[in-house]
């Protein structure tokens, strides 16, 4: 009874799966849905309220666990001595950018549905809370080079935003394109470098 339990469970979340990754979760069907994985509309309510239970249910934890390491990145840099930060700067967001490309492909058809399915979930905004803490992490970088004495410039808000969105945007697409995992790898080592000279020319560094 348990394994026939599994097995109808695994049924809802591979259908659901197929679905949102076909038609996105606005258009997705729960109809379709329920007579993709075989069973009553009351079976499927037995282990998921909505069609929105049902997508978090296939995102959430690698959507949480992504996020954890990113937020757990930014506050290591920041607890680093003021004097190490300029050194550093690149080297623990790179490391946590190659582990989360490992993360992603791990966990790639979960990561289809947040950047390519996810509209009208609370997942819509995935890469803007990125962008939104990198900026933060990003001011707080700009006041500990002031606090050093390097004349760093001050960044337009606009610029900065969208410098932001656009590496975030660019890193996202490995799983937008459906990228080879060895060829993603080498795309984000020439990505980090790429912006990490950026950044140092902008700030002056």
């Amino acid at each position: 009874m348990q394994e026939k339990e599994a097995s109808t469970h695994q049924q809802i979340l591979d259908a659901g799966k197929k679905e949102f990754l076909l038609k996105g979760y606005l258009s997705a069907s729960l109809r379709n849905i329920v007579k993709e994985a075989g069973v009553t509309t009351g079976a499927f309510y037995g282990y998921y309220k909505s069609k929105e239970d049902l997508f978090d249910a296939l995102v959430a934890e690698p959507y949480q666990v992504l996020m954890a390491k990113f937020t757990q990145a930014q506050n290591a840099f920041a607890s680093l001595p003021p004097e190490e930060q300029p050194e550093q700067m690149g080297e623990i967001s790179g490391d946590c950018m190659d582990w989360m490309v490992g993360y992603i492909y791990a966990h790639f058809d979960a990561f289809k549905l947040l950047l390519c399915s996810s509209e009208g979930t609370k997942y819509e905004h995935f890469i803007h809370t990125m962008v939104e803490i990198e900026v933060e992490g990003t001011h707080r970088f700009v006041s500990v080079l002031q606090s050093l004495g390097h004349t760093a410039r001050e960044i337009d808000p606009q610029l900065e935003h969208i410098l932001v969105s656009g590496m975030f945007s660019a890193f996202f697409e490995m799983v937008v394109h459906d990228m080879p995992q060895q060829q993603a790898t080498r795309y984000v080592k020439e990505l980090r470098e790429f912006y990490t000279a950026g950044w140092q020319k902008i700030m002056g560094l």
